[in-house]
């Protein structure tokens, strides 16, 4: 029997874009897919990580997730839905609640855990899929984010992240083939970057020190399906069965091109041609939209001007503008009340406007740009740095990023307790 499932990811809920919440997109998106649920009727849902834009989400997102979850329990009792956690999320966190997430027929996996032998707990990361006769059509390699302090030092296979992952990798592969029959599918869920991914700018970087991205070399001929998470943008890496779902929303103004959407797979594996996969691709709604205005500032005011006209009554559902200008010349001190002005009335949200300094000689070469977004901490550290005089060097960013992994980590274990 085929197995039947769809994959997302990096659902972020609880994010604030520019200070404005994202809760009715997230709402939107949420009854889209209990609609898809309940008219396809799969086995298993996977969410690929990052599935809160932060470690300590606000309660309003934490409800969002499991009203979703009851909803999609009532209209699909049989689906089983498979989360893991990304570099976004508390691993120990979303763990802690796994006796509300039995009930709702759905199961996550956080962190890797030691058993009693000391050994990288494969158990817990092997996941059984079930069909609505509780007969095992598939399992799912679940992996999520790998932290260093979390999958190092378990034997002198794991002396550094790198040799960890590979070992973790190698470990868990072997364990699944043995487990698995010939009718049951092989499905690795991952949140990690991959050698060959197209990035956005709103993704936080994961890669540290002198690590490198994933190779899709670490996935087994056997795996039938690999679910990743991390990238936004919906994309194949290197095969048509190792595939970001993308994020449900654009998370940043570089992703408005984007084709968000969910990934519909059926495999038989009793099939040995190509003819085992199928692949849909959902295309997901867009409720509001977004809108980067660049150009001369007149060229500006023109193209604001043009926007579509129409009141949106409420203020969560207007749509955003970013606006980007290019001048020779400083501002003018009511530029933003100007632009304000321009737009169509109570239609946008003007959440960023940035300033591109053109020299004389070219006017298409930058002098400097003065964005308004605010910093992440590496851009403050890598301004901090440059400004003490210091050179803007790639080793000190590295050691600085893994500083912040370890803090991160450590707040967890703290929140925990």
């Amino acid at each position: 029997m085929a197995v039947h499932f769809l994959h997302t990811s990096d659902w972020h809920l609880g994010q604030f874009f520019y200070n404005h919440s994202r809760q009715y997109e997230h709402e939107q998106f949420l009854s889209w897919l209990l609609e898809q649920i309940q008219q396809k009727q799969p086995h298993a849902l996977l969410i690929a990580g990052d599935i809160f834009d932060v470690i300590n989400p606000a309660s309003s997102a934490q409800k969002q997730l499991y009203q979703f979850l009851a909803d999609a329990h009532a209209l699909a009792p049989h689906m089983q839905t498979l989360m893991i956690a990304g570099n976004h999320d508390s691993g120990y966190r979303i763990e802690q609640v796994e006796p509300l997430l039995e009930k709702y027929n759905a199961r996550t996996v956080g962190v890797v855990h030691k058993n009693d032998k000391g050994q990288i707990d494969l158990d817990r990361l092997l996941v059984p899929i079930y069909d609505q006769q509780k007969h095992i059509v598939a399992w799912c390699l679940a992996l999520p984010f790998l932290r260093p302090a979390e999958i190092t030092g378990f034997n002198e296979h794991t002396t550094n992240s790198q040799n960890a992952i590979v070992y973790l990798h190698q470990q868990l592969i072997a364990e699944a083939k043995k487990r698995k029959m010939d009718d049951q599918a092989l499905i690795l869920m991952s949140h990690a970057h991959m050698q060959g991914g197209e990035t956005s700018d709103s993704e936080r970087p994961i890669i540290i020190g002198n690590e490198e991205a994933l190779s899709t070399a670490l996935f087994d001929d056997c795996i039938d399906y690999v679910a990743l998470g991390h990238l936004h943008k919906p994309q194949k890496v290197q095969h048509a069965h190792i595939r970001y779902s993308g994020s449900p929303i654009p998370l940043s103004f570089s992703e408005i091109q984007y084709k968000h959407q969910i990934v519909e797979v059926q495999i038989d594996p009793l099939k040995q041609d190509e003819s085992r996969f199928q692949f849909e691709a959902i295309a997901i709604p867009r409720c509001i939209q977004l809108h980067k205005i660049r150009g001369e500032l007149n060229e500006v005011m023109q193209k604001l001007k043009a926007l579509p006209e129409g009141e949106i009554e409420q203020i969560d559902q207007r749509e955003y503008v970013d606006i980007e200008y290019h001048t020779l010349t400083p501002p003018l001190p009511n530029l933003r009340q100007q632009f304000e002005e321009a737009l169509p009335k109570n239609r946008y949200r003007l959440v960023r406007i940035s300033r591109q300094y053109l020299s004389a000689e070219n006017d298409n070469s930058t002098i400097a740009k003065i964005c308004l977004e605010p910093p992440t901490p590496e851009k403050l550290f890598q301004q901090i740095w440059e400004k003490q005089g210091y050179s803007n060097d790639e080793t000190v960013l590295n050691d600085f990023m893994s500083l912040m992994h370890e803090a991160q980590k450590s707040l967890e274990e703290q929140q925990i307790r």
